[in-house]
């Protein structure tokens, strides 16, 4: 009894001194958190289609660390990989959240990053052009996408790698943007397969959505594309083909049919304004006038009544009577210029071995109120340059309504006339000269603020891609870059908007 009474009594004095010492031994064996840190990820990324993203974030740990147990990384709050270095293949277009996830058995750290896949055609220079053996080729140059990026054009044809089983027709002639769609039309060969044609592809991915063909018209042989940027679903559009002939496309149904309205023979061009009141315009060559497509209206024709008809035309009220045309431009306003900017059209038309300019407004007339009719305006008067000016139907020219000026090609050198002043075509000074003194310049464009020009010419002497880009000064001429062999000869060259 004694000898119980005595243990009790020990194990009373001695537990407490053993809680201590466990709870001290406790304390001194917890290794302290080991917090992650992560650097080396950037906030956002851009990557074109189909390019490669690789990320190796640099992972530190505090208090010595401890082993990593979790790797995660997400892209719009699911699961695409489970390991240390992410890589990721761009292969649809978008935006996408993203975050990376790693722990320990402490915890976890996030890091949230912002991924856009974006196309490789999104915005940039687009060129179409054909060799020697009217091979199509599209090329395309996309604008620097991350600061310090070098801008320079994708290797080889960009058509191919997006459509492997379509090849482009031979000899193309045109080239728009409508819509979120790339249009292009060629004229073929006429021999099997390689027939007249229109592509219609989406814009950045150039991917193939309709080709079209219209077999039952022989002479349907599209040259230039009516189509305004703006494009109206519900509106057909004028394609004006080899013999002068227009046909209509509707881009909504990808069909092409005989016209009912412009059914005369036109000129070998044509100017577009796409604005709050679209308009197009050819030139009818029975008349020997304007004629115009305003806001899906029309035809109308240039004389001193608004929105005259064809008999105005035939009772002597036309403007250009008896005058033979020659060429005519859009005169070009930077993008996001006021809509208060009335479109204007260059008119070149030879009459008695003289050249006569007008510049015209997009809709040509004004309301007279005291003789309650309208008539056409223009700005000043008709200006009369030699019979030796440079400027053809054929001529390579592109107007540019910041500085007033028309660029316009003879042959390797870019010439530029002021057309708001007294000056004449044949006083036009040469600006610039590209390439060799054999190349041939056969395309203009403008960048979107007009400040910059865009000069394609190919160089005959060249075998394969003898076709080059320059980029100049829209006002003094300086050139700013240069792109060789990027292209064959120079069909169509458009900046295309994003």
């Amino acid at each position: 009894m004694k000898n119980s009474i005595l243990k009790t009594l020990l194990v009373l004095l001695v537990a407490p001194l053993c809680i201590s010492c466990f709870s001290d031994k406790t304390t001194e064996g917890v290794n302290p958190i080991a917090e992650i840190l992560v650097t080396g990820i950037k906030e956002v990324y851009n990557i074109g289609k189909n390019d490669t993203l690789k990320i190796t974030p640099i992972i530190t740990q505090t208090n010595g660390g401890k082993p990593i147990t979790y790797y995660n990384w997400e892209m719009n709050l699911e699961c695409e990989s489970s390991e240390s270095v992410f890589e990721f293949v761009g292969k649809e277009l978008g935006k996408y959240n993203c975050r990376f996830i790693v722990g320990n058995e402490d915890g976890k750290t996030f890091v949230p990053f912002t991924l856009y896949v974006n196309s490789p055609y999104e915005e940039g220079i687009t060129i179409l052009s054909k060799d020697k053996d009217g091979r199509s080729m599209l090329s395309f140059m996309q604008v620097p996408l991350e600061p310090g990026d070098v801008a320079k054009f994708a290797d080889g044809d960009c058509f191919a790698p997006n459509n492997p089983d379509e090849i482009l027709a031979s000899n193309p002639t045109d080239l728009v943007q409508s819509s979120g769609k790339l249009i292009i039309s060629c004229k073929g060969k006429g021999e099997g397969e390689d027939i007249p044609s229109i592509y219609y592809m989406d814009e950045k991915t150039l991917e193939l959505e309709n080709k079209l063909v219209a077999p039952e018209y022989a002479d349907f042989v599209p040259t230039i594309l009516g189509i305004l940027s703006n494009t109206n679903q519900g509106s057909s559009y004028p394609i004006l083909c080899e013999n002068g002939k227009i046909y209509e496309f509707s881009p909504s149904e990808g069909t092409v049919a005989s016209p009912r309205m412009m059914q005369s023979e036109y000129e070998q061009s044509c100017v577009m304004h796409s604005g709050t009141y679209p308009n197009i315009i050819f030139w009818d060559k029975a008349v020997q006038n304007l004629v115009l497509i305003y806001n899906y209206n029309g035809p109308y024709y240039c004389s001193t009544k608004y929105h005259a008809t064809l008999q105005d035309c035939k009772d002597g009220l036309s403007f250009f009577q008896d005058r033979e045309f020659v060429a005519m431009a859009m005169i070009n306003q930077p993008v996001g210029a006021s809509k208060n900017i009335e479109p204007q059209f260059i008119i070149i038309t030879k009459t008695d071995a003289l050249y006569h300019s007008q510049i015209l407004a997009s809709a040509f007339w004004v309301y007279n109120w005291d003789l309650l009719e309208n008539y056409l305006v223009y700005n000043g008067e008709p200006k009369i340059v030699g019979l030796l000016s440079p400027i053809t139907q054929n001529t390579p020219l592109i107007a540019n309504g910041t500085y007033n000026s028309m660029l316009f090609a003879d042959g390797n050198k870019v010439r530029c006339w002021y057309y708001t002043t007294s000056q004449h075509i044949m006083e036009a000074g040469t600006i610039c000269e590209v390439g060799s003194s054999d190349a041939v310049i056969t395309a203009f464009a403008l960048s979107n603020d007009n400040t910059r020009t865009y000069v394609a010419f190919s160089e005959p002497s060249k075998e394969g891609l003898n076709g080059s880009m320059w980029v100049i000064d829209s006002d003094t001429g300086e050139v700013l870059e240069k792109f060789e062999g990027i292209s064959y000869d120079a069909v169509k060259m458009i900046y295309k908007q994003r």
